[in-house]
């Protein structure tokens, strides 16, 4: 499995958006310009985001965007969820019954140990905590 180009590059802006004082608006020219993220990109990415309800848009000449939630109540799983949609693994974890082998299978436990692990690793690694790591470098 390979994290996208676009949640790579929406986690980044977001860590950016994070190391900033609170309710800053960052322009999207500075996020490009500091995340090395294309103009026509960053709004791709941002779509997905601003409908999940992880980032806000402000029009207008100080326009750009902010963090709708706290750093601490963003996770990398928020992020990548928002962006890919729902990561399953496998096509057996879709929904029980939807691999006719889910109840005999010995490898369909272990694709669900290994997403419950992945989702709960990403989902406590929030971007307040990476921008302290950040810092700590």
């Amino acid at each position: 499995m390979v994290i996208s180009q676009a949640s790579e590059c929406a986690i980044r802006a977001l860590l950016y958006m994070a190391g900033l004082p609170v309710g800053s608006v960052v322009s999207k020219r500075d996020i490009c310009r500091t995340q090395q993220i294309t103009p026509a990109f960053l709004i791709k990415i941002m779509q997905p985001l601003l409908a999940q309800g992880l980032v806000n848009s402000h029009r207008g000449v100080k326009g750009g965007f902010s963090l709708k939630k706290s750093p601490a109540d963003i996770s990398l799983w928020d992020i990548i969820t928002a962006v890919e949609g729902p990561i399953y693994l496998n096509k057996c974890l879709i929904r029980s019954g939807f691999c006719a082998r889910d109840k005999t299978c010995p490898v369909h436990q272990v694709w669900r140990n290994i997403k419950d692990n992945l989702e709960k690793t990403l989902s406590h690694t929030t971007l307040d905590k990476l921008a302290v790591m950040a810092i700590e470098k």
